[in-house]
């Protein structure tokens, strides 16, 4: 049975919520205003923009888990990196380090067993260490080549210790490293997409006009001297609301809609003596097939249309789209 509202407990828990995120804006509020005048963060990006292998993250518990996003926004932002566990780490999956990578160990005591078990090693390998802890006199602090301070005054938690305020910082700080990187890189839009192939960015700036236009048998098109019904047998057959009118090296002299057939009920009387070339529109929106498909559906956007042909370089004909073609292929 649901439990009667109690406006009393509902009240504490608002009032707690919203005491939690101001104890979290202030520790970030706090890590910005540190940055001011600490040089550990450009020392940092330096050596990860430098470094000639992969960025290795690694934690464990809640610092695991914000390593894995750290590493994860990373790699999809033009870092190669990857997390390994601590762990599993000290039982062979520390081969995956290699010499040229950088290490990025987080741990907010900076006294974990485990990383402090590793990093020898990699340190020895001649790997490049950076810390991430909240104790700059750590074990790990002290072992690392840099190290980043993610202090906070006090966690978000009623009892100061579950890791909350202390892990947004590390995440945060994390995020700017990774948007450092991702502008001195030159890591544009384009960069992006090619790492997130299956997102919706990733279909609008991958996929060309050639990749969704109708190609062959498909294309709707008719000479300047067809007659009107039959022209309107090629607009019913092919299903796209138009027909491209070309001459005979299959270069497009104009397009002829279901919108002009409307338009033209009340003016003509006998439609079988119409030539199309005498009611069809000139000088046709066009594009190549190596264009964005983002780009065709700016220009049918921009003029209104629901249909362009796709004109190859040599001027000819080789394909025709639709809007619909681009809502199927999700660029809309």
């Amino acid at each position: 049975m649901q439990k009667a509202f109690d406006a009393t407990t509902a009240s504490r828990a608002l009032e707690l919520a919203r005491e939690a995120l101001q104890i979290e804006a202030d520790a970030l509020t706090a890590l910005h205003s540190r940055l001011a005048t600490d040089q550990s963060v450009g020392q940092a990006v330096s050596l990860l923009l430098n470094c000639k292998g992969r960025v290795v993250v690694s934690g464990i518990g809640k610092s695991g888990h914000i390593g894995r996003k750290i590493a994860a926004t990373l790699a999809s932002t033009g870092t190669p990196a990857l997390f390994v566990h601590p762990a599993e780490a000290a039982h062979g999956d520390l081969g995956m380090v290699t010499p040229e990578d950088a290490f990025i160990a987080i741990s907010y005591s900076g006294e974990s067993t485990e990383l402090m078990a590793i990093l020898p090693v990699v340190k020895r390998m001649g790997g490049v260490v950076i810390s991430m802890t909240g104790k700059p006199e750590s074990s790990l602090a002290k072992l690392a080549d840099v190290h980043l301070d993610v202090s906070v005054a006090k966690e978000a938690c009623p009892m100061n210790l579950a890791p909350t305020a202390s892990t947004t910082v590390t995440l945060a700080l994390g995020d700017a490293i990774a948007v450092a990187l991702l502008d001195l890189r030159g890591f544009r839009e384009e960069d992006f997409a090619r790492s997130h192939p299956g997102g919706a960015l990733g279909r609008k700036l991958l996929t060309h006009v050639r990749d969704v236009m109708r190609t062959g048998d498909a294309i709707p098109a008719v000479t300047a001297d067809t007659r009107l019904p039959d022209a309107l047998l090629q607009i019913t057959q092919k299903g796209m609301g138009m027909t491209a009118v070309v001459d005979g090296d299959f270069r497009p002299l104009g397009v002829f809609t279901d919108g002009d057939l409307r338009r033209m009920i009340d003016k003509v009387q006998d439609f079988s003596k119409v030539v199309i070339g005498d009611v069809m529109h000139p000088n046709p929106r066009a594009i190549g097939p190596d264009k964005l498909a983002v780009d065709a559906v700016a220009v049918m956007e921009q003029h209104s249309i629901n249909q362009m042909l796709v004109v190859g370089d040599d001027g000819k004909l080789v394909g025709a789209l639709h809007i619909h073609d681009l809502t199927r292929a999700k660029v809309i």
